[in-house]
């Protein structure tokens, strides 16, 4: 079986929506999800960035927001900011679940912070963590908080999550749409913009505007990279990534991670699972014919999106690998694509 690095994926999020419950989620008594240890380990799942998310107060009316992506156009406003006063105990708490994570579970899962500590989880079967946070709200706009979260594991950062922060601006959930939705960085973004790259923190580009995404390419000496978004060649939403966007990333040795999140792939830009795994692989294609197959993953989006029925969760990506195969993709171009861009770019951008 190929090991899979994913570029992203929310489960922390979920733990802490139901700490109580997060033994049962974590051990995969509760199989609601898209992840849990023992189905990670019986796909492959062999590293990966954990996200903390901030959920705005409008992630109660998800439900409705999915029942209406399912039928574009859809438009939705921005969230409001939230302050790091508000943000900072959320942020912990979903820290203190993923080191828990690590101290229940010590054979079988590791936080890394280097490449080297990654090389030899995956090299003893064990799940290699790396702590991301989407969204910058639990940094304060002195950026204190940023050391204190790198001295804790922080080695990867979106400034923005889909609404404002201090730093900058997300996009909207929009379709059809480009990313040119709003300004770029604020004075405090371009602070944090080189203070991630003297502490070798990388910056994820996800659900930036356009603006932003120029902004960061101005000022950071670190490889562009998007760990989670894809083509919008191929699905004109405001959270793919235009050619000149991707050609950017190509040119300073970045990456982009495939999301699996449906919305994101199909063409019409629908939430329905109801796809075959099609839209995939144009996806794959696109970001290979312009990137290069060095600068392509995955980044799944795993219990944080919608997945395509033949993938539904964790278990899927033995699927989706297989349909590589068949798509015509060599072994070697599909353990590039399944870890080895991955482990490459992060020596690229931690050693920066």
């Amino acid at each position: 079986m190929i090991p899979v690095f994913d570029g992203h994926n929310d489960i922390l999020y979920r733990i802490n929506a139901a700490p109580d419950r997060r033994t049962e989620i974590w051990s995969g008594q509760d199989t609601t999800g898209h992840l849990d240890l023992p189905r990670m380990q019986a796909a492959g799942f062999a590293a990966g960035f954990f996200a903390v998310y901030i959920p705005s107060r409008h992630d109660d009316d998800t439900p409705a927001m999915l029942a209406a992506m399912d039928n574009p156009p859809y438009d939705f406003p921005l969230p409001a900011l939230i302050d790091h006063h508000s943000a900072q105990p959320v942020a912990l708490a979903q820290i203190g679940h993923l080191k828990w994570m690590e101290r229940t579970s010590p054979d079988a899962f590791r936080l890394c912070t280097t490449t080297a500590q990654i090389r030899s989880s995956m090299a003893a079967a064990r799940i290699a963590g790396i702590l991301h946070m989407e969204g910058a709200e639990p940094i304060d706009p002195d950026l204190d908080a940023l050391h204190i979260f790198h001295a804790m594991g922080l080695r990867s950062l979106g400034p923005v999550w889909s609404r404002p922060t201090i730093f900058g601006h997300g996009v909207p959930f929009r379709y059809p749409s480009t990313g040119d939705t709003g300004p770029g960085l604020t004075d405090a973004g371009f602070r944090l913009i080189r203070e991630c790259n003297a502490l070798g923190i990388m910056i994820d580009l996800s659900h930036m505007t356009e603006a932003g995404f120029n902004d960061v390419a101005k000022t950071s000496a670190a490889p562009l990279i998007a760990t989670h978004s894809n083509a919008h060649a191929v699905c004109p939403t405001s959270r793919n990534l235009t050619d000149r966007q991707l050609q950017m990333i190509r040119d300073t040795g970045g990456m982009v991670g495939l999301n699996f999140a449906t919305c994101f792939l199909r063409p019409d830009g629908s939430d329905n699972a109801d796809m075959t795994l099609a839209p995939m692989l144009a996806h794959l294609d696109h970001l290979i014919g312009v990137l290069g197959e060095d600068h392509v993953g995955l980044g799944s989006d795993f219990d944080g999106a919608t997945m395509p029925k033949d993938i539904k969760d964790v278990t899927g990506l033995p699927t989706l690998l297989a349909a590589m195969k068949s798509h015509g993709y060599t072994d070697a171009l599909i353990a590039k694509l399944a870890h080895r861009n991955w482990l490459a770019v992060l020596d690229r951008t931690w050693s920066a």
